[in-house]
């Protein structure tokens, strides 16, 4: 009598609906992550070690230590007029930019005739390129000829320098910088929407002035955009570089006046070949506008206002 026998059924290898779902969306995302990979996190850590290198791009870097960062700071001229230009530049710019076009905002914000037509005019310079707007700024500021020399020579200044000397290229920069607050106009009329007509009201009963419904109501609730503009700005300030380096084809001239931080670390990786110098003056940048920001941050929870009275 044959024997039979009966197979045990097989169990089935089964995968949760949530590891596969987290499979399926690593497998959706490997490209980006591959791009990431390659082409942010291993130039970041690379750049990191390059600073303490001797690296030019063709040989192999030497290992130098904290020679890079020493250098920087006590011995190098062009980094230290850099490093001036920059700070100078963004302490005298950011709160210009912010005063005028927050002001500009409040005017663009009356209910006048043809309210559309002076919001476009505005914003106008904003959609210029800058490589255009840096030639349009060399004609209109070439001393003695230039349309800007117009207004001065009515008045019997004759001798305006503009970019050609060092004691008017930055101021001249800095006027360039309030030229293209268009966009940042555009943020403070968004906000200045978003102030309640309510409480324009009540102060009008209360018998509040112009100044001080613009104090008490008006800046409070627009402190989220001014917070907003003073940091991307002082992002922007501490990179400064296409307008100044169309002007002076990044010489600096005159007398280092107009080189920035951004255009001499630009001439040092990219002009001298020195890779390694160039990374440490970029890690430079970076943890001092880290530092910046994370202290901007720090002190909003004192000067911020958000709607519903949380800071």
């Amino acid at each position: 009598m044959a024997s039979t026998t009966i197979d045990a059924p097989r169990r089935r290898f089964r995968i949760r609906q949530t590891t596969r779902n987290t499979i399926n969306g690593l497998l959706f995302a490997t490209p980006w992550l591959l791009g990431l990979l390659i082409f942010w996190i291993y130039p970041t850590l690379a750049s990191a070690y390059y600073s303490f290198t001797k690296f030019n791009a063709v040989q192999p870097p030497v290992w130098i230590g904290f020679a890079n960062y020493v250098q920087m700071l006590t011995q190098d001229q062009d980094t230290r007029d850099a490093i001036y230009n920059t700070l100078y530049f963004a302490i005298v710019s950011i709160p210009l930019a912010i005063f005028f076009a927050f002001s500009l905002a409040l005017m663009l914000n009356a209910k006048i005739k043809g309210q559309v037509i002076y919001r476009t005019i505005y914003f106008l310079p904003t959609l210029v390129p800058e490589v255009a707007l840096a030639m349009v700024w060399i004609y209109l500021f070439t001393p003695g000829s230039g349309l800007a020399n117009l207004p001065f020579q009515w008045l019997g200044i004759y001798r305006l320098c503009w970019l050609t000397c060092p004691q008017m290229a930055r101021p001249t920069l800095v006027l360039l910088a309030l030229w293209i607050i268009g966009q940042q106009i555009i943020l403070y009329l968004a906000g200045l929407q978003d102030v309640p007509q309510d409480l324009y009201d009540a102060a009008d009963v209360d018998g509040a002035g112009f100044f001080r419904r613009l104090l008490h109501i008006t800046v409070p609730i627009l402190t989220p955009v001014i917070f907003f503009h003073l940091v991307t700005s002082i992002i922007g300030a501490l990179q400064f570089f296409a307008i100044p380096y169309i002007m002076t084809g990044g010489t600096g001239f005159p007398a280092n006046s107009t080189l920035f931080y951004s255009i001499n670390l630009f001439r040092q990786g990219f002009q001298y070949f020195n890779m390694g110098y160039a990374s440490a003056l970029a890690w430079l940048l970076f943890v001092t506008t880290l530092v910046i920001t994370g202290i901007v941050f720090r002190s909003s929870r004192l000067w911020v206002f958000y709607s519903g009275g949380e800071q």
